[in-house]
């Protein structure tokens, strides 16, 4: 039996944590915090970025979270910080924090409504370059 998007989704919201815009505007005030930006580089060149947010587009997380020396990324695979996962609307972020806690990342969450709530939040923005 196959299971849709919106049913993995779902999944993914039961099993992880989902934290506010305004929570995670709050969160990346810390040091120990680190926002992980999932969207494709077309995305923040349309839409902007966040400032000082790691870019990890979702393709690719589980190999840049991978601990196996020489695949990880290392500012992926630091055991005390927190990541918290964005992309635009909150379903690949929803899907790839239950992945990586999946992997024993045990110290993710991701933002409800992802990139677009941030903005709405008022969280600071890097504008994009409109094409």
């Amino acid at each position: 039996m196959y299971k849709s998007s919106q049913e993995l989704v779902q999944e993914a919201l039961a099993a992880v944590r989902t934290v506010s815009a305004e929570e995670a505007i709050e969160l990346h005030r810390q040091v120990s915090v680190r926002l992980v930006d999932l969207r494709e580089s077309g995305e923040l060149r349309r839409s902007g970025s966040i400032p000082g947010a790691f870019h990890a587009p979702r393709g690719l997380i589980e190999f840049w979270f991978d601990p196996t020396p020489g695949l990880g990324k290392p500012e992926l695979i630091e055991t005390h910080t927190t990541y918290v996962l964005f992309c635009a609307a909150g379903w690949r972020s929803a899907l790839a924090a239950k992945a990586l806690q999946e992997m024993g990342v045990l110290r993710v969450c991701h933002i409800a409504g992802g990139f677009e709530a941030w903005r709405l939040a008022g969280g600071v923005v890097s504008p994009g370059q409109p094409e």
